[in-house]
């Protein structure tokens, strides 16, 4: 695949990204893709190796190791670099629901598990599936996928992510006849308001949602199921319901002072800052949240990192990001080979910000919160903070965090912004619908299953798997999809 030299002959090139202090202006996407000439010559870096771990979304050492969509990389590459881009749609149709989305905000583990990445630098496999899906929309072959035969059946997809909308969509393909419910007031989920639009612009979902709605799939806002409408009355109107509500039950910073004002969970602060924007066209930025205001950002994974660049994009004073777990190293261990998922320190857009605007890393590892200090009128105003170590319990033998006795320190903090992971699904929902949940409150269904302890309800995404990935809820949704399709007629096509 691709030209068989073509590792040697072309570096690795990707998308121009505009400065730090250039960017953080404005809440747009700041990457400007490659012409066509140049991304061809990144599809020609496909070095037709033997086994394309890029594209097996195999489990390694805990984590998944190429594309859990089973995407056909070596093909679609090869395609980019023959300058075959409507082939290379088909091909990527194949397998995605949604590539505008995951060449956004994917952390590509396609590229990680890329040979090239063994010894040197991995094939631009995210930017040439962007390059493929957006010529596609351009040359109009993004086209309704209309059926032309109604099965008479009818679904109930419940929540409008990534693993909702993938569901939705290939279920109406299939020619049953799809409602998909949201609580908020705008389709999208995680997407919508979870990811802020300097990294995926609102108007690729809105496409997106366009699209569907010609292919005959109807949204509902602002009804919240399990408040709003019943189980019984979703079972009783349609034929199959799918759970797809995403693990969106917030982590929270249980110690002293958590009561006072100006603590947020992250999601919540975000969703605030997107829907201020959406509401305003983009007239009106909500600097009150955070303008002149020292940030506390708990958490490290990327909901913090979008934090911390959402935060300077308000004008904030400072930003502190604190991470529990020691610095990760620059390069791969020994105990950590490719092609395993490299556990190696990423410097986000949102960090890269900070350095530029503040001049260090925002990051503080091994530390946590022990007491939130508020002022006389209970606004959050300080934060004392302590050092962790490693430390083995003597009980279960396993390795923990401890505090270090001595390190505490009191940081200024006006706005704290909590993006310490989820916990699972909902309990007003999983209640609703009565169905089984497992440790980690997480929908419970057979291995490799999707059908819940409730006959005709089915779960899909972060409520299923736990927080995850959205290219691991685009999956989930097209296989819930098919035992859907597959219980509804005993067989399926998906």
């Amino acid at each position: 695949m691709g030209k068989p030299t073509g590792f040697l002959d072309y570096k690795r090139e990707t998308a121009q990204v505009l400065p730090p202090k250039v960017r953080i202006t404005n809440f747009n996407e700041f990457r400007i893709p490659l012409n066509k000439e140049k991304q061809k010559l990144q599809g020609a870096r496909c070095m037709a190796c033997g086994v394309p771990f890029c594209q097996s979304g195999m489990m390694l050492g805990g984590m998944a190791s190429g594309c859990p969509l089973n995407n056909l990389v070596p093909e679609t590459n090869d395609l980019v670099y023959t300058g075959n881009w409507k082939q290379a749609f088909n091909r990527l149709s194949k397998t995605h629901s949604f590539p505008e989305f995951t060449s956004r905000v994917c952390p590509a583990l396609c590229e990680a598990a890329c040979t090239c990445n063994l010894d040197g630098e991995p094939v631009a496999t995210k930017e040439n599936e962007r390059a493929i899906i957006e010529t596609a929309f351009e040359e109009g072959w993004v086209q309704p996928q209309t059926p032309k035969v109604r099965t008479g059946k009818t679904i109930a997809v419940i929540g409008s992510g990534p693993s909702g909308l993938a569901a939705a969509q290939q279920l109406n393909r299939r020619g049953h006849s799809v409602t998909v419910f949201e609580r908020s007031d705008r389709i999208g989920g995680l997407l919508r308001y979870g990811i802020p639009n300097m990294k995926l612009e609102k108007s690729v979902i809105d496409r997106r949602i366009r699209l569907m709605e010609e292919e005959g799939v109807k949204f509902v806002t602002n009804v919240n199921v399990g408040v709003d409408i019943t189980s019984e009355e979703l079972l009783k109107k349609f034929d199959r319901v799918v759970l797809a509500c995403g693990a969106s039950n917030p982590r929270d910073i249980k110690v002293p002072g958590r009561e006072a004002k100006g603590i947020y969970f992250a999601v919540d602060f975000l969703k605030q800052v997107t829907k201020s924007l959406l509401d305003s066209d983009f007239a009106k930025t909500p600097y009150e949240l955070a303008k002149d205001k020292n940030v506390l950002v708990i958490g490290g994974g990327d909901t913090g990192n979008d934090c911390v660049g959402t935060s300077i994009r308000l004008g904030a004073k400072s930003v502190t990001q604190l991470e529990m777990m020691p610095k990760p190293p620059v390069e791969r261990l020994e105990s950590n080979p490719w092609p395993q998922w490299p556990r190696v320190l990423k410097t986000d857009y949102g960090q890269e910000e900070a350095i530029a605007v503040f001049g260090h890393d925002p990051r503080v590892y091994q530390t946590t919160v022990t007491e939130f200090i508020p002022d006389k009128k209970g606004n959050v105003s300080k934060a004392k903070i302590v050092k962790l170590k490693s430390e083995k319990d003597p009980k279960t033998g396993r390795m923990q965090m401890v505090p270090v006795e001595g390190s505490e320190e009191v940081i200024p903090a006006d706005l704290v912004l909590i993006a310490a992971g989820f916990l699972g699904s909902e309990k007003y929902v999983t209640d609703a619908f009565h169905v089984a949940v497992n440790g980690r409150t997480n929908v419970e269904t057979k291995p490799n299953a999707y059908e819940t302890s409730v006959p005709r309800v089915f779960t899909a995404g972060d409520m299923h798997r736990g927080q995850s990935l959205v290219v691991w809820a685009i999956r989930e949704g097209r296989e819930a999809a098919r035992a859907v399709d597959e219980s509804l007629m005993g067989y399926t096509s998906l």
